[in-house]
């Protein structure tokens, strides 16, 4: 695994091994944990997990490159896509990001939100890590005029009040914990993370309690399929829950998630038996969870159904379901492209903006393995671009 994998500096490997034993001290006190349960670790162990650690995430330097650090038409596209609910909602309509990044989203979206003329009241980040926080707090307050960073603010939980507005989340739902379960015999097995003989971390299979295995056999049902021995894969049991948690005080409003994943027939095909876990460590993705805890992100695919479901269940109604590329054509990305294609100074700056669409667009890129979900709630219309909703293909649900 490692010889194809760059090799972590000293100060990392430091670092790995301060969660690798917590880990290990951990199991071997209360016994294996379910992998949901590693993965939260890992990623959002205070101090220590990939998120709420000080290393860079975001961006050439870091271990990934997401959409908002590409440029800003991505922003331009969803503050065009949005923007009509804050003038429907009127002045008392927020903003809600959730988990804002290295701030690149929130800087370009504050900037098109006032070109537009219509800044929401607030603009709220939801962002658990502090050491993220910091370096957000410390991009805007840089980047934006005083009287638009005036309306930003951070939060340390969902809003406990009623509000309106918009929630939006970009590669979130695949950081969220995910649970693993195997086929045995035709029963349900939830995989663990327990210690071998020699303290090493290795991975286990123990029969399911009745919420993994009624999230799988409700999969089943739903696919009319069941799942042969030996296959394995991923279920979000919590996703009702957390839907709730996040956007149960969003009275009147839009919530947009962009991700990547499938539909529930294509995230479930009988190939795909190992499930879509993917390591992420210095722009090489991999299969090992186990190695170096702390220094890779975890993530999994979204099953957009399963998404659809949570967010009925919530009191939502899916406003629309169409693929990355279609949702930012569908929300302006051709005028967005041509404005910023005449404001660049220079060639190198043009060339940069056309590989910026096809990043986003082609679909061997972002544009057909990232799809884009909307729901609506209290809204009397439903103030979205025309072409946003003719390209909707909720149907394949």
């Amino acid at each position: 695994m490692s010889s194809r994998l760059p090799e972590p500096s000293a100060d990392e490997r430091t670092h790995s091994d301060r969660l690798l034993t917590q880990l290990r001290e951990e199991i071997a006190a209360h016994g294996a944990m379910p992998f949901s349960q590693y993965m939260e670790r890992c990623l959002y162990a205070p101090g220590l997990g990939y998120y709420s650690a000080g290393k860079t995430k975001f961006g050439e330097a870091g271990d990934f490159i997401t959409a908002p650090e590409l440029g800003d038409l991505f922003a331009r596209c969803v503050v065009n896509a949005t923007y009509p609910v804050f003038e429907l909602l009127g002045e008392e309509a927020d903003f809600l990001e959730l988990g804002g990044g290295s701030g690149a989203f929130a800087e370009a979206a504050l900037k098109a939100f006032a070109k537009a003329g219509t800044l929401p009241r607030r603009y709220l980040i939801l962002e658990p890590s502090a050491d993220l926080r910091e370096r957000q707090r410390e991009r805007l307050s840089a980047e934006l005029p005083g009287e638009v960073f005036a309306r930003v603010s951070w939060l340390d939980r969902p809003p406990e009040q009623d509000w309106r507005g918009v929630l939006f989340a970009n590669e979130v739902i695949d950081a969220l914990p995910t649970t693993r379960f195997a086929m045995r015999a035709g029963e349900v097995y939830e995989e663990y993370v327990a210690l071998d003989g020699e303290g090493r971390l290795m991975r286990v299979d123990r029969p399911a309690d009745m919420l993994v295995s009624g999230a799988v056999r409700h999969v089943e049902r739903d696919l009319e399929t069941t799942f042969p021995d030996g296959y394995r894969s991923e279920v979000l049991p919590q996703l009702p829950y957390w839907i709730q948690a996040i956007a149960g005080s969003l009275n009147a409003g839009l919530m947009l998630f962009v991700d990547y994943g499938y539909v529930r027939r294509e995230f479930y095909q009988p190939e795909r038996n190992d499930g879509t876990l993917m390591a992420h460590y210095r722009h090489r993705a991999h299969s090992d969870p186990l190695y170096l805890p702390g220094l890779n992100d975890l993530t999994a695919s979204v099953d957009f159904t399963a998404l659809a479901e949570a967010g009925n269940g919530a009191g939502f109604g899916v406003a629309g379901y169409l693929s990355q590329a279609q949702f930012l054509i569908g929300s302006g990305l051709q005028d967005a492209f041509e404005s910023a294609y005449e404001e660049a100074g220079d060639e190198t700056a043009r060339y940069r903006l056309a590989q910026e669409v096809k990043k986003l667009t082609l679909p061997d890129q972002m544009g057909e393995r990232f799809q884009a979900m909307l729901f609506a709630r209290n809204m009397e219309v439903l103030p979205l671009p025309a072409e946003l909703l003719e390209a909707d293909q909720g149907d394949r649900l």
